[in-house]
């Protein structure tokens, strides 16, 4: 049983209590999307805490977005709602990556791989990915990566 899910649900029974609107609405959908994925597929399976930290990363990346359409829409009190959501989402997530820490890991990604240019990119993406998975956004990774081997090469 995954201790994460549990937290959720314990965090869920908490919210309802304090009747704390943002919090019981992001974490009824947080589960929401974990039970779909545990259904989904041919025979249904209990997630593992790795597998409910992407599903969250994935819904903390939807209130992203939407907030910046909102934002971009001039909808400031719904982008200001789905920010508040991501805040929620983003306390069950892996602490995220400095700067200076993914530079550091896609620097040794294109030493270990050996990688110059363009052409290199899919290696080092390969290499990097299981290292930061969960703790960057895989478009900041890839600007990284772009980035030093633009540089590089």
């Amino acid at each position: 049983m995954a201790e994460l899910k549990d937290r959720l649900r314990g965090d869920l029974s908490a919210a309802m209590r304090a009747r704390d609107q943002v919090r019981l609405r992001t974490l009824r959908m947080a589960l929401t999307s974990i039970t779909n994925e545990e259904v989904s597929g041919d025979t249904a399976r209990e997630l593992s805490d790795e597998e409910v930290v992407k599903v969250l990363t994935r819904e903390a990346r939807k209130r992203r977005e939407a907030a910046d359409a909102f934002e971009a829409a001039g909808r400031a009190g719904q982008a200001a709602a789905e920010r508040a959501e991501g805040e929620v989402l983003a306390g069950y997530l892996p602490a995220q990556l400095t700067d200076d820490e993914l530079t550091g890991i896609v620097s040794a990604a294109i030493a270990e791989t050996g990688a110059v240019g363009m052409p290199g990119m899919g290696k080092v993406m390969k290499a990097v990915t299981p290292r930061v998975a969960g703790r960057a956004d895989g478009a900041r990774v890839a600007a990284e990566v772009r980035r030093q081997l633009a540089v590089g090469g």
